[in-house]
């Protein structure tokens, strides 16, 4: 008699269910979400990813470009993500791309990508990487994402591809004023500020509870140009402690779920072993060095 791990049994009977192929399993007919075998489908759904992508050469994806973005996210990480929710040739929709570690991972995946932000330098930024790395430029347009239907409209007359409901949203807005405020540990390297820029517009300048207001009325706008049973991903990383407990994340669950046809389906912890540990609070206080990055999973379900 064969024992069998609980583990050793799940992937047999995942096997029995796709069949085989060179990759351990063909995709399930009934699969209409990804490309995925049942085998890969079942290593995403882990809660927590850890990287170490390095920062140089062709794994950096000409981040001594991208890094003139205060949080410009890794390219293979977003292919990851986009690989899992969608199938090849759909369309995802950034609508805070920044300099386009969505699109990178578009074309890294063979997808469709449209990515819109209110900073134009982060935009040529984006280019510029595609034409270093050979990668397909995906569309992108300077513009608020609270004027998301006149945006798409204006891009349909000269790319008639763009469909008019997208298989994904996948962004990474600014965590509140976040990165407008003082940075205490870093003040001897010159990096006191680093704000996503100047503008009045720009939620990355807002404080907490009007951040939540914005953030809600972009996402709800952005939403209705998603397909019914498709997902809304959205990074988001919480703020130290004070007479709030800043647990962002949390926050921008419960004003999200606000949104009618959106519903909360669970998150991701993102770890980014590459960040320099600090020495909050010393000799005199805990003050946690907060790496992780909660990766928010909603998904549509009615119009």
């Amino acid at each position: 008699m064969i024992v069998m791990s609980k583990e050793e049994f799940i992937q047999k009977k995942l096997t029995e269910k796709v069949g085989q192929s060179k990759f351990g399993g063909r995709v399930d007919p009934k699969n209409k979400l990804n490309d995925l075998t049942g085998k890969e489908w079942t290593h995403f759904l882990c809660s927590v990813k850890v990287t170490s992508y390095s920062t140089q050469g062709k794994e950096g994806f000409s981040h001594d470009l991208r890094k003139i973005h205060p949080s410009p996210k890794p390219p293979q990480l977003m292919k990851e993500i986009i690989e899992f929710f969608t199938k090849k040739g759909q369309w995802v929709l950034d609508p805070f791309v920044g300099v386009g570690g969505t699109l990178l991972g578009c074309s890294l995946s063979d997808r469709n990508g449209v990515g819109i932000d209110l900073v134009q330098k982060y935009l040529d930024v984006y280019e510029k990487v595609c034409e270093r790395e050979g990668l397909k430029k995906q569309i992108v347009k300077q513009g608020d994402a609270r004027n998301i239907e006149e945006i798409l409209n204006n891009l349909r007359k000269d790319n008639k591809g763009i469909p008019e409901k997208f298989d994904l949203i996948l962004t990474d807005p600014p965590y509140c004023n976040m990165m407008a405020k003082k940075r205490t540990a870093t003040l001897k390297r010159g990096k006191e500020r680093t704000p996503f820029s100047n503008l009045s517009s720009d939620i990355g300048n807002l404080d907490y509870d009007e951040f939540l207001e914005e953030l809600k009325n972009i996402i709800e706008k952005n939403v209705k140009f998603l397909h019914v049973k498709k997902y809304l991903v959205m990074f988001i990383k919480d703020l130290q402690p004070n007479e709030h407990h800043n647990m962002l994340h949390a926050d921008v669950i419960n004003k999200l779920n606000e949104i009618r046809n959106l519903k909360f389906r669970g998150y991701k912890i993102w770890f980014d072993k590459t960040q320099t540990l600090y020495p909050f609070g010393y000799p005199y206080a805990f003050v946690a060095n907060q790496f992780h990055q909660f990766i928010l999973v909603f998904r549509k379900e009615r119009e």
